[in-house]
């Protein structure tokens, strides 16, 4: 059963390493559009309004989907005051309650409110206010649901590498 679960684990955890490690390149991606835009604008005198937008949909884009592979790497900010000085069983005891209590209700909590807003965003195939803009914003509302369910993938991940590490005393 535990070979099972390891194995369920790593492969969750290389899924988001994957799409994390992927997203990473939307910070260049970003840089050069915003370039581009600082020239067009100073430059020749023109702005470009879906150059604007895709530079949001990608910053959106990369926090979103960047942040299972952060929990991952255990890089989210936290406070630590009480937890460092704990010994080892009990901090993986600790990080499971926490995934437990938190991290998942929290990932359902999102899917929850966000499915019905996403599904009329697709149902109308809404687009940016802007004439110019970026015709698909129902594809940006989906990363909403992607992340919960990466999020809470890589939270379902993290237990069972916490119970293997609480069973171990590792």
């Amino acid at each position: 059963m535990i070979h099972i679960a390891r194995h369920i684990a790593t492969a969750i955890d290389t899924t988001n390493t994957f799409i994390g490690r992927s997203a990473a390149w939307l910070v260049l991606l970003m840089v050069l559009v915003q370039f581009g835009v600082v020239i067009m604008r100073y430059v020749f005198g023109e702005g470009s309004i879906i150059a604007q937008e895709a530079i949001l949909y990608m910053h959106a884009t990369l926090f979103l989907v960047a942040a299972a592979d952060t929990l991952l790497q255990d890089a989210h900010v936290k406070i630590d005051i009480f937890y460092a000085r704990l010994e080892a069983r009990q901090q993986h005891l600790i990080n499971i309650i926490g995934y437990i209590c938190f991290a998942i209700p929290f990932c359902v909590l999102i899917w929850v409110v966000s499915f019905e807003y996403v599904a009329l965003s697709w149902k109308v195939l809404e687009g940016s206010r802007e004439t110019s803009g970026i015709p698909a914003i129902y594809l940006l509302k989906s990363v909403i649901l992607i992340f919960a369910v990466q999020l809470g993938l890589q939270s379902f991940s993290q237990i069972i590498k916490s119970f293997i590490g609480w069973r171990q005393n590792v």
